[in-house]
């Protein structure tokens, strides 16, 4: 190899990778104390009621072949304080138990609905038909879109209202969005599930994000969302990204371009959720919607280029100074003052990498393999990007639940 390429690599590549480790941990650091503010937190541990009137809550939830799932979740939103509930579900063209299973609890609790699903209209994505649907059979002031795999705390829905009341700089917030505790099981789920908070806090700029309506802070949770009738009429409610998959994304934008506020925060204390179960499932449920995250032309190679600088270029080229290190020692040659740095410099990025996930293992209760794993979780999770890429460019579409859209 030229040896001005050896330099290069010895000598200014741990540098780029140090720098860009550093940001990402400086940020999620400081993102860390915005996403888990302590109002969400606070409000959950009060059991006054605000005032004599309850809040009055229709939590809509779009089901297909739910089965395993629907029950518990329902039982456990009924579980509720503090709120005046009405539960909708619209079975989605389930082919399981799920609408029976609705129907027994209906016969138990005379709060929960069911709908039954339509053929989807051309454009649509199931998904966004389904909570348009239930929209339109809320009766309450208050809409709590959720996924059936979501289990709530009894305060969580309490909590939901006190915490979207809380005023930031830009004004009164259109949608929140809380991200439930992700309950992991294998290890794909592990590695690769974490990654909604790491790219989250170590990418977006929370304060920024309060701040400005602007829909390039566009973030949120799809498993559960919050507002109001009014507000989610002005934002042009599910019509307004009926061809969609990605929610988490597109329904704040629709909010954010219609002068409105969003927020996303820690809902590990309000709702727990295991999105997958199966490493196949994984897999494909990050495939589904990655053409509207980061695997599209406009995202994916700034986003290979951070996340890969970031988390496996120390690797490369702490590999390589030790490989250099050890030609030079069996040449009976002294080792270079530039060697000696390579090696500690990449050392001190690898060891910055990790501050994002072992602190987020920590704080947001989630997987310690999977944090220490997580060089292979960023290498799989830029696999499926690419692959998600690939496959858009070839007009493919991942089906789920039956569906490609």
């Amino acid at each position: 190899m030229i040896a001005w390429l050896q330099w290069f690599i010895i000598a200014v590549l741990p540098f780029v990778s140090l720098t860009l480790a550093a940001l990402a941990a400086a940020m999620f650091v400081s993102n860390l104390s915005l996403f888990m503010d302590g109002e969400s937190a606070e409000a959950t541990k009060t059991t006054e009621p605000d005032d004599d009137s309850p809040p009055r809550v229709s939590v809509l939830i779009p089901a297909r072949n739910e089965e395993g799932s629907i029950r518990a979740c329902v039982e456990s939103i009924l579980q509720s304080v503090q709120v005046t509930l009405e539960v909708i579900v619209l079975d989605d063209g389930s082919t399981d138990q799920t609408g029976s299973i609705v129907r027994e609890l209906m016969q138990q609790d005379q709060r929960v609905k069911l709908i039954e699903g339509i053929d989807l209209p051309e454009g649509w994505n199931g998904k966004q038909h389904a909570c348009y649907r239930l929209a339109q059979h809320a009766e309450f002031e208050h809409l709590l879109f959720l996924d059936a795999d979501v289990r709530l705390e009894p305060t969580a829905i309490i909590g939901l209202c006190r915490r979207r009341r809380v005023q930031h700089e830009g004004g009164d917030i259109g949608l929140l969005s809380a991200f439930p505790r992700q309950v992991t099981g294998t290890l794909a789920e592990k590695l690769l599930i974490p990654m909604m908070h790491f790219i989250l806090l170590s990418y977006l700029p929370f304060a920024r994000m309060r701040g400005s309506n602007h829909p390039a802070y566009a973030s949120g949770c799809g498993q559960l969302f919050f507002t109001t009738q009014d507000a989610y009429q002005a934002a042009g409610t599910h019509a307004a990204i009926r061809s969609s998959r990605h929610d988490g994304l597109k329904l704040p934008k629709a909010f954010r371009e219609n002068g409105m506020l969003t927020d996303c925060v820690d809902g590990s204390q309000w709702a727990s959720c295991r999105m997958y179960t199966t490493t196949g499932e994984v897999v494909r449920g990050l495939l589904k919607n990655a053409h509207e995250g980061i695997a599209n032309s406009r995202l994916l190679i700034p986003f290979t280029i951070l996340l890969g600088g970031t988390n496996l270029l120390p690797w490369v080229t702490l590999a390589f100074a030790f490989s250099k290190r050890s030609s030079l020692v069996a040449e009976g040659l002294p080792v270079s003052t530039s060697v000696v740095i390579g090696i500690l410099v990449s050392t001190i990025a690898i060891l910055v990498s990790y501050v994002p996930r072992l602190t987020a293992a920590i704080r947001l209760r989630q997987s310690i393999v999977g944090a220490l794993l997580h060089p292979i979780a960023i290498l799989g999770f830029l696999l499926i990007q690419w692959w998600a890429y690939a496959n858009h460019l070839r007009g493919r579409q991942v089906t789920w639940r039956g569906r490609t859209n």
